[in-house]
């Protein structure tokens, strides 16, 4: 298939620069995968659409404060983006003026509270950045580091937990797994309440995630590895679901990578973590995920293939087209669509 048959035209000024006043106040989108029908709801309205016997899988990833901005030994402005910790105080990262930072450039941000040297470079033009600092370091890069927005969002953030989903715990992500932005601890009360089982599981997103597919076929694309764990009660609650013939609903592609890349041939899972650079387009057999709550997502993108796999390409590029014709959100702060 080719990347151009991924394409829809979106005006940009329905591009999200902020996040709702409710969270789970924004529109929702229900796609029928098998017959392309489309309903328009409220997310507040979620929990009338599930059961029972449902379990819901969402990515409990919190976002670093990772965006440091400090200076060169020489004293030149410099612009750090943290994106894996490799141990021992290195991590990979983008650098921006990215010439400027070659391998021995010291690096020092705040009042020299932190301290930083270039000590090799990365595949694709990243830095390997060693850390010198005094004290536990994410607490120092909470006081000293900015949150990392998504490249189509140029509003400056007021609160930087609009950011986070109201469950986010585990510290490792470089972006949010947005379709969690639309929970509040009141409507996950409320679908507890139904009986749905929630099982949380942790994939750390990577920028890699906004990378744009410049190849022509999309089965040349080289999809980027992110770090994600299963753990074992999150696994006996998706296997249970499959046991009694319920949904397993990911929210969000984050959740739905995860689980198909440690799913077997039956769709049950084993606790365990990992890399993973699963790359889901249309033609992929879905062995664990049965619905999907996501957002809409960028044109040519990975993430628009992989919900083409789930509903169709066609029946998607409808739907997409439907969501402007309609005026909805687009991308992280934007609305959502459950497809099932």
């Amino acid at each position: 298939m080719k990347t151009t048959d991924f394409y829809y035209d979106l005006p940009k000024e329905l591009i999200a620069q902020t996040p709702l006043d409710r969270r789970d106040g924004s529109r929702l989108m229900l796609l029928d995968k098998q017959t392309g029908a489309i309903k328009h709801r409220h997310f507040y309205e979620l929990p009338d659409l599930l059961t029972a016997d449902d379990c819901l899988v969402l990515n409990d990833s919190r976002v670093m404060p990772a965006r440091l901005f400090g200076n060169r030994h020489t004293g030149g402005a410099v612009e750090v983006l943290l994106l894996t910790d490799k141990g021992d105080g290195v991590w990979e990262c983008l650098t921006r003026p990215g010439r400027k930072t070659r391998k021995g450039t010291e690096l020092f941000f705040g009042d020299g509270e932190l301290k930083a040297v270039v000590v090799d470079e990365a595949p694709g033009g990243n830095k390997l950045i060693k850390f010198e600092y005094d004290g536990i370091f994410i607490e120092i890069l909470e006081k000293l580091g900015r949150m990392p927005l998504p490249p189509y969002i140029h509003e400056e953030l007021e609160d930087s937990e609009r950011y986070q989903t109201v469950y986010s715990r585990e510290l490792g992500s470089a972006a949010a797994p947005t379709a969690g932005l639309h929970f509040t601890p009141e409507l996950l009360e409320s679908i507890k309440s139904k009986g749905v089982e929630l099982a949380y599981i942790t994939l750390h997103v990577g920028l890699g995630t906004f990378r744009p597919v410049k190849e022509e076929n999309i089965e040349d694309h080289d999809m980027h590895s992110e770090f994600c764990i299963v753990s074992p009660q999150a696994a006996d609650i998706v296997n249970r679901t499959k046991d009694r013939g319920g949904r397993v609903i990911s929210v969000g592609t984050t959740s739905c990578r995860t689980i198909e890349s440690f799913a077997d041939e039956s769709g049950h899972l084993t606790a365990q973590s990992g890399w993973t650079d699963i790359f889901i387009y249309p033609g992929y057999k879905f062995k664990c995920m049965d619905a999907l709550i996501t957002n809409f997502h960028l044109p040519e993108s990975t993430l628009l293939m992989l919900v083409s796999a789930l509903a169709g390409r066609e029946h998607i590029l409808d739907a997409y087209n439907e969501a402007v014709k309609e005026k909805y959100r687009f991308f992280s702060f934007g609305d959502a669509m459950f497809i099932n």
